[in-house]
């Protein structure tokens, strides 16, 4: 019955909610956030804890078997169950308790651990440029689907729209990643690099303000400056966000190794990158091989989050020919080639961020966490560009 309602959720959370025990009309948005979770636990539980008395107890609170008024299951409750029922807990930051996850148990969960101990949804939605409007249908889509990361760029100059979607839909705070972004790389020097910054990260502040969002789980440099110095000028500013406990990671956007040394290697440096969101698709991988992007961040502890993981802008273009190679891999698992090519980022060992219009498409892009590309599958992908 688990494992049953755990595969549909990922195709029709309104599916679900039929067949869900007479849930309450109030408890219906909590509902789609109880369900995640709890099969985020049977991804963690090995098979043998699978129906346990613990696992048991955590589908019988989402159906509501216990009354109207029976908890719903919250991202720590999970996490808990899952350490109970076989997981490997250790100490993480600000007091909680994270999974130790192996590189299998991420591609299959949908969670990564970043190297501050952190857990990061793999799959993210990222809003694009359209007004307050659309920004706030399309993310209360992306929640009702199952998205719990999310990309609200400074550019797409829609976070107060965004984040009155998160205040309207009900779903705890707490069981959200919500990152925010900063454009400073046009000031030079480490001064001008520092307010700009701090001017920017203020800006996202009052913005997240309108839903009531008063602190962020991450914000991005979306550019690196021109130089060095610069750079520590910029992190210098998001390292004062990270005190004044405003935001509980840093990550950047569009750095290469060596812009990412500028940090690194910087003695005073307090706090690391955790993320770098960089063009990377099956259709675009500078520098052969798609595990040598992933892996000269890997090395610095930095997860590549792919942006425009299907193509288009710098992300490349996909070809009629890596449509149908990815189309042609799909056919066995019964996935399409966006769910391929999206699989293919995740195997190789980054994360993705992706945006759509449609809630055919949203559901579409969550679903790549049941399947498993063979070694000559990656292989073949590897190879389109």
């Amino acid at each position: 019955m688990l494992d049953l309602i755990c595969q549909r959720w990922l195709s029709s959370s309104s599916h679900i909610i039929s067949k869900i025990k007479n849930p309450a009309p109030s408890n219906k948005m909590r509902l789609l956030v109880g369900l995640p979770l709890v099969c985020t636990a049977l991804a963690f539980a090995p098979p043998s804890s699978r129906h346990s008395p613990v696992l048991t107890s955590l589908l019988s609170h989402v159906q509501g078997e216990q009354g109207t008024d029976s908890p719903f299951v919250n991202r720590r409750d999970a996490l808990t169950t899952a350490a109970a029922a076989g997981g490997l807990l250790l100490p993480g930051p600000l007091g909680l308790s994270l999974p130790v996850m192996a590189a299998e148990q991420q591609q299959q969960s949908g969670l990564a651990k970043l190297s501050d101990g952190t857990a990061f949804p793999l799959a993210s939605f990222g809003l694009q440029v359209y007004d307050d409007e659309t920004a706030y249908k399309l993310t209360l889509t992306a929640l009702e689907v199952g998205y719990r990361n999310f990309f609200a760029s400074v550019l797409a100059r829609n976070q107060r729209g965004f984040a009155r979607a998160v205040r309207d839909s009900g779903i705890p705070r707490s069981d959200l990643f919500i990152c925010g972004s900063v454009v400073s790389n046009r000031a030079s020097g480490f001064d001008a690099a520092y307010k700009a910054t701090t001017k920017g990260w203020q800006q996202n502040m009052n913005a997240f303000a309108a839903g009531n969002i008063d602190y962020l789980d991450q914000i991005m440099l979306d550019y690196p400056g021109p130089d060095c110095e610069s750079i520590r000028g910029q992190w210098r500013a998001f390292e004062e966000m990270h005190e004044q406990k405003l935001t509980k990671t840093l990550s950047v956007s569009n750095f290469s190794p060596e812009q990412l040394d500028c940090i690194l290697k910087d003695t005073s440096t307090k706090v690391k990158p955790v993320v770098n969101q960089l063009p990377f698709s099956v259709a675009y991988h500078p520098g052969g091989a798609a595990s040598k992007t992933v892996e000269s961040n890997m090395k610095r502890g930095v997860l590549v989050q792919a942006w425009a993981p299907l193509g288009y802008s710098l992300g490349g273009r996909f070809t009629p020919k890596m449509k149908a190679v990815c189309a042609e891999i799909g056919k066995k698992y019964g996935k399409s080639f966006a769910q391929v090519a999206l699989r293919w980022i995740v195997q190789s060992g980054a994360s993705f961020t992706c945006q759509s219009s449609k809630k055919s498409h949203f559901v579409e892009d969550l679903n790549i966490f049941d399947f498993e590309l063979t070694p000559d599958d990656m292989s073949i992908l590897d190879e389109l560009a």
